[in-house]
């Protein structure tokens, strides 16, 4: 009796055992997922600063899993949460979440924050929010502390094979060359000039993001900026999108392909790859009613003109169907319209994805 009930015991542990490195398994292998940017994939870490630009109170995260507002500017999930989900890994947290530790590391980490863009002046009425420079300071940061968990050579090889989100740009315009009448930045440089200054720092934002061991980086362009209801409250007279914005998207997103294409021609590799999100964007802006939204110039959330102006609060109109508007704010998207985006990244063609979607990197990788 004795002897079965032992070997009945070790069966047991051993199959114990074996699910426990099943669980194990895929935290261990699954691919990490690293994230830079702003607003639009800001996770949370702005609930850690001392900031204007957070979304931490209702009604933001009104639809997430939790029922509560995150730090995520959606009224759910937003672009990283449902690569992460596409990927089959687990969310990312924000890095200043003091819950990132451990193996929680091993799944990637979240570095973006609201409000930042290439240039370290533009967000400055926002106060303290990390710059793009201090995410890769933080990213280094985050090297180190990998490295003291799985070691120096094994943390190089997580970062090295890791999926890369990098979203900037659009604040350099709404949130400092068209902030307000005559902005510093606007008596600097004429548009076009200010485009090309704004590509040659980007450029070195994401040599730095290749120098710290990136080596598959998803890199957005501006969304239509004009059409957005906050530029339509301000700018529009019968809803029509804003052209000077759309000419700032026009003249932003075909110099980004460009610089990333001789960027990948120089490292003799698909390093960054270019997803045209404002091409992604008009699809169900120009044609909402083809994607299932009623409207595509009203925010969910606000007040005024297209519910356009100010802050989404407590006391903002709040639509009571989310997935009936493109826009979940004044500046952001729904989470329909983020996972429309998504599918688009995951299986878009060169239009949207150059030199390729997400699902043949998967397939390559």
């Amino acid at each position: 009796m004795y002897k079965g009930a032992s070997m009945a015991n070790t069966s047991v542990l051993v199959m114990v055992a074996i699910a426990l490195l099943g669980t194990l398994t895929p935290l261990t292998e699954a691919r990490a997922f690293f994230v830079f940017g702003d607003s639009l994939v800001d996770s949370g870490n702005n609930n850690y600063l001392v900031t204007s630009a957070r979304a931490d109170s209702p009604p933001y995260g009104i639809d997430y899993p939790t029922h509560r507002a995150t730090g995520r500017f959606s009224n759910g999930l937003n672009i990283p949460d449902i690569i992460s989900e596409k990927i089959k890994s687990e969310p990312t947290l924000p890095y200043l979440n003091p819950q990132l530790t451990g193996k929680k590391l091993l799944v990637g980490a979240n570095f973006a924050s609201a409000g930042i863009g290439i240039l370290n002046d533009t967000g400055i009425q926002f106060l303290n929010i990390i710059r793009i420079y201090t995410q890769l300071e933080y990213f280094q940061q985050y090297q180190r502390r990998l490295g003291a968990i799985v070691g120096a050579q094994k943390a190089k090889a997580i970062v090295n094979k890791a999926l890369v989100l990098i979203t900037l740009g659009g604040n350099d315009f709404v949130n400092n060359y068209y902030l307000v009448p005559n902005s510093a930045r606007s008596r600097q440089f004429a548009l076009p000039d200010y485009v090309r200054y704004l590509i040659s720092e980007y450029k070195k934002v994401l040599m730095r993001l290749h120098g710290l061991g990136a080596r598959r980086v998803i890199v957005t362009g501006t969304g239509p900026m004009g059409c957005v209801p906050a530029e339509l409250a301000m700018r529009s007279r019968n809803g029509e999108c804003a052209a000077e914005l759309q000419r700032a998207a026009g003249l932003f997103n075909p110099q980004l392909l460009q610089m990333i294409k001789g960027l990948n021609k120089k490292l003799h590799a698909d390093v960054f790859i270019a997803a045209n999100t404002k091409e992604m964007h008009m699809s169900f802006i120009t044609d909402p009613q083809a994607f299932g939204f009623a409207t595509s110039k009203v925010a969910c959330c606000g007040q005024g003109p297209y519910n356009g102006l100010g802050l989404c609060t407590m006391l903002s109109n709040l639509c009571s169907n989310r997935d009936q508007y493109a826009f979940w704010d004044p500046f952001h998207p729904s989470e329909r319209a983020n996972k429309l985006i998504v599918d688009q990244i995951m299986s878009g063609s060169t239009k949207y994805m150059n030199p390729m979607n997400l699902s043949t990197i998967l397939a390559l990788d």
